[in-house]
């Protein structure tokens, strides 16, 4: 079976002790890379390396994301202005890695100036598209972004029919990725991989409105349905490979808690919106009202009355979680919510036809390209690593603030999500200067993100090895790794 970054990195992740790291890009005449940590992380990091790296100005991070304040050590370098051309020479010899043989036979790799056009370094072994396993989850969180603003979120609502003789409640799915069974502690973040937490709604208190509302209206006995119909077409994507479901995800619902995990949180289940029509059903009935007859699976009326809803967390929130710690179901329901508001409809045709449409308009020739999912589950996947490259600067272009979130959810090389404990064999100074979301299927390694070398340069990049040869994965990941690092360890500047 293959695996996924984001099952690889879960179990041993460290606790960040609720440090946030955050790179900003700010468009002033240019772009500035701006990082900042916790204090405590720092100096912790600086006494078990003396090559700590130089990092530029602490700042807050972005409106869009909530996260919680962190004390921030004094700047050590100057921001860069991002406009410096870099040098092929330079770059070459810091991305010597890339030459390991334990890469496999099939290596790709790009890097250009952040805020350029052209290409200051490429390499390609084979041919020009790779399987990009989870930096997939780039592509499809711009997209996002895109089309449907850093601020949007999903409303998983209650309705309400009196055209029967006993009122009819419709418990509607929104396609909230992160709906749980019951509210998530204030300090669950400190238990779970990564940095940052969203504050997440859950039909609990759905369930407790709903009650309030009914029984203000003198209602306290209602037949109940559910309505998963936000989303269609198949919910397990033809291009996954069998043993994925339910083992690693989900199929994929508009109505679901827990992403489809079991109550104990152990497994996940086949049929997610029962399940969530369930939990609902029963919380509905510690708050005093009555349901009578069975749950029924049908489409709300449209003449039906509003009785309750929570929101999820904003698309930002969303993303920021998604990138940083590889959320495959979150990166999925994304891609539904792309089809509905490009093309009508909450399939992964239309979320690829979406995605297929918004990078065409943006410029990004796909080429030989092609996403049959949004996660990187899908082992049909290939990605030219131009694609990637220019998802990254329509990202950091000035044009497209609201795409920024995207640049601020990317794990640090050495800190945070994914790549918490990665990049530590590789330079020294690469450490804390590489933002980048990672991909690993068995056989594939990939990295894709920013970087800051030691002159403030700025740059995006997309490093990608898809022949990997299964005893050689570990070894042929740390390769990437150091490769990545060495673009925060040069100077790769003219």
């Amino acid at each position: 079976m293959a695996s996924t970054d984001a099952e690889r990195g879960s179990g041993r992740l460290k606790k960040v002790f609720g440090a946030f790291v955050v790179v900003a890009l700010v468009a002033a005449g240019g772009v500035a890379w701006q990082t900042g940590w916790a204090e405590e992380q720092w100096r912790d990091f600086r006494k078990g390396n003396s090559g700590a790296p130089a990092d530029p100005a602490a700042v807050a991070p972005p409106p869009e994301v909530d996260v919680p304040d962190v004390v921030l050590p004094e700047a050590v370098a100057e921001p860069a202005n991002g406009l410096a051309r870099l040098d092929p020479t330079s770059l070459e010899k810091a991305l010597a890695e890339l030459n390991d043989p334990d890469l496999g036979r099939h290596v790709l790799a790009i890097v250009g100036a952040l805020n350029g056009t052209g290409v200051a370094y490429e390499k390609a072994e084979g041919a020009g598209v790779a399987i990009p396993a989870s930096t997939t989850k780039i592509v499809t969180s711009a997209v996002a972004l895109f089309l449907l603003g850093p601020d949007e979120v999903f409303e998983t609502t209650t309705v309400l029919d009196r055209s029967g003789t006993t009122p009819r409640l419709v418990l509607v799915g929104g396609g909230d990725p992160f709906l749980a069974r019951a509210p998530v502690p204030a300090d669950a973040a400190s238990d779970l991989s990564g940095t940052y937490q969203p504050k997440r709604a859950d039909v609990k208190t759905l369930a407790r409105r709903t009650a309030v509302a009914l029984k203000k209206d003198g209602i306290r006995s209602v037949a109940f349905a559910y309505d998963d119909s936000l989303f269609s077409g198949p919910a397990v994507s033809p291009t996954w490979e069998p043993g994925y479901v339910p083992d690693d995800i989900a199929p994929i619902s508009s109505l679901w808690v827990d992403q489809g995990r079991e109550a104990d949180g152990t497994g996940r289940v086949l049929n997610p919106a029962p399940v969530a029509a369930q939990e609902f059903r029963k919380a509905l009935a510690t708050y005093g009202v009555t349901v009578v007859g069975r749950t029924a699976h049908d489409s709300a009326p449209t003449t039906a009355t509003t009785v309750g809803s929570v929101s999820s967390p904003t698309v930002a929130q969303i993303v920021q979680r998604l990138i940083e710690v590889s959320d495959n179901s979150a990166a999925e329901v994304l891609l539904r919510q792309i089809g509905v508001a490009d093309q009508g409809v909450g399939s992964f045709a239309s979320g690829r036809a979406g995605v297929e449409r918004v990078l065409e308009a943006n410029g990004i020739d796909l080429g030989a390209s092609v996403l049959y999912d949004g996660s990187g589950l899908s082992r049909k996947n290939r990605l030219d690593p131009s694609v990637l490259l220019g998802v990254i600067r329509l990202a950091a272009a000035d044009a497209h603030p609201q795409l920024r979130p995207l640049l601020a959810a990317l794990p640090v090389a050495g800190f945070t999500g994914s790549l918490t404990n990665r990049m530590d064999e590789g330079p020294p100074a690469g450490r804390g200067r590489v933002r980048a979301k990672t991909g690993t299927l068995s056989g594939v390694s990939s990295l894709a993100g920013i970087a800051v070398d030691r002159d403030g340069n700025l740059m995006a990049f997309a490093l990608m090895a898809d022949k990997v040869k299964g005893p050689k994965e570990t070894l042929a990941q740390t390769a990437l790794d150091n490769a990545a690092a060495g673009l925060g360890a040069c100077s790769c500047g003219r």
